[in-house]
């Protein structure tokens, strides 16, 4: 009885909740779409891409990525910085997610670089012992503090920093994300945070989810709950995101929602895109015949497919799932390759033979999956995520086939030579793997030479990490802001 006398109470604050989102989605939605509709040949971010041209000025006040710049890697840096990192997670023993692989790739990369780095993050897992402070000098520092194993408690971390800090104080302080919160980083100075995903992207996210809704199928408890919270959670990170004294955005799409929605001032954005290892990603044609052959892929297969991640929802695995299964129906020799782990590994598992689900991978088994395919898949539903695996995949020479997104379209597949995109629908999906299946693996070899060639120029660990030291010493001292 009591549930059903407050059952209008709910209603309305529903329907409220409903036209505050719809604005929401008017709102930021229309210079998405004007990014879309963008000829590539007047964007800054293509024609860095294309044409790599000269550049001079105060590096704070760039707005594309700093990857298309040139720093200086075969010498030691001018100053050696102490910086402190903190992370949710770090990449020991366990299959690491894509922020985790990134902070490992970056910091490690510093480390190397002759900067001191401290990590402060959460417990390893049980199963393994390392001895975490016999780090040899070319690695980072990691600091875990007590407690469940991958449970982040950043109360804790934060305490061993100000040990630490008393010693002798960090140039710098690197926050992964929210692993630090508002009212606590605000007071830290020389702060820099980068943003792996923020609100706006959860919100856009759950719209691209609902709309793949069948019609006969109810709209779920969970989601509206979402909608009636993630409103309020864009409001507060504009409202609190100005703390932060620099923020680091992985897509020029996210660094102009950073700029233009959050209303953070130019000088304390910087994009900077992610980097992966070079020596674990790298073309090896002859690594690829011996993996399908170990996996079980004919030799009369004409076409193989690869998607790679964790295997949800929100990296529109609805969507791949249902364009494929009609696909093999004209198709009956093109196969897919499945690397991850999640909730649809089964049904992938249930279209028959021609998918072949191989559970999550280290990155040595990653490059033989990618050298496997000829072309990678990444669905998502996602708008602002920018996945590693996109990378990873031209770094090793593979196009990619990706969702028509502005922070996939303005920072990665730049040039139509890079690959396909679609629309975040089974028909857009379908239409485009029926291209690349009509197009077959030669041409597509064509158009994954031309993929590693600009990966190289730009989604190195290492052009990654000289860009995030140049930005440090930028903070640091002043005089290493002018760029010639």
């Amino acid at each position: 009885m009591a549930l059903n006398n407050k059952s209008k109470k709910p209603s309305s604050t529903f329907q409220s909740n409903l036209c505050t989102t719809l604005f929401f989605i008017v709102l930021f939605t229309i210079p998405a779409f004007f990014l879309l509709h963008t000829p590539t040949t007047t964007s800054i971010c293509t024609t860095f891409a294309t044409h790599v041209k000269p550049w001079s000025g105060d590096l704070r006040v760039a707005q594309f990525a700093w990857n298309h710049l040139s720093f200086i890697q075969h010498q030691p840096p001018p100053i050696v910085l102490k910086i402190a990192v903190f992370s949710r997670k770090w990449p020991i023993g366990t299959t690491p997610g894509g922020m985790e692989r990134h902070a490992h790739n970056l910091h490690t990369a510093l480390a190397r670089r002759g900067h001191e780095v401290h990590v402060f993050t959460s417990p390893p897992p049980n199963d393994t012992n390392p001895n975490l402070q016999a780090s040899p000098p070319s690695s980072p520092h990691l600091h875990c503090h007590e407690g469940e194993a991958g449970r982040w408690r950043y109360n804790k971390a934060w305490e061993q920093f100000v040990e630490e800090n008393q010693q002798q104080p960090f140039d710098l302080v690197h926050s992964e994300s929210v692993a630090l919160p508002h009212w606590l980083a605000r007071n830290v100075p020389n702060l820099v945070v980068t943003w792996h995903g923020i609100a706006l992207e959860s919100l856009q996210s759950d719209i691209f989810q609902d709309l793949i809704r069948k019609t006969d199928e109810p709209i779920s408890p969970a989601y509206k709950q979402s909608l009636q919270g993630v409103v309020p959670k864009v409001l507060n990170e504009i409202r609190f995101f100005k703390n932060y004294e620099h923020h680091v955005a992985i897509s020029d799409s996210c660094g102009e929602m950073l700029r233009d929605v959050y209303q953070i001032p130019n000088k304390r954005v910087h994009v900077i895109i992610n980097g992966v290892d070079e020596e674990d990603f790298m073309a090896d044609a002859k690594l690829g015949y011996e993996f399908q052959s170990k996996i079980g892929i004919p030799n009369n297969a004409s076409l193989v497919l690869g998607v790679a991640g964790r295997l949800v929802k929100d990296k529109g695995h609805p969507l791949l799932h249902e364009a494929y299964s009609r696909l093999i129906t004209k198709h009956p020799n093109v196969y897919l390759i499945v690397a991850g782990s999640g909730p649809w590994e089964n049904r992938y598992r249930e279209l028959g033979d021609q998918v072949l689900v191989l559970g999550s991978m280290s990155p040595s088994m990653l490059r033989a999956f990618y050298n496997a395919i000829d072309i990678f898949v990444n669905p998502t539903l996602r708008p602002q995520g920018l996945d590693l695996t996109l990378m990873e995949a031209m770094m090793t020479g593979k196009p990619l086939l990706a969702s028509r997104f502005p922070s996939i379209k303005g920072s990665i597949v730049v040039d139509d030579e890079f690959g396909y995109m679609f629309s975040p629908n089974v028909e857009s999906l379908l239409e485009a793997l029926e291209a690349v299946v009509e197009e077959g693996p030669e041409k597509l070899a064509k158009r994954g030479k031309a993929c590693g060639e600009y990966a190289a120029s730009m989604f190195t660990a290492q052009k990654m990490a000289l860009a995030y030291e140049r930005l440090f010493l930028c903070i640091k001292n002043e005089t290493f802001c002018t760029y010639h």
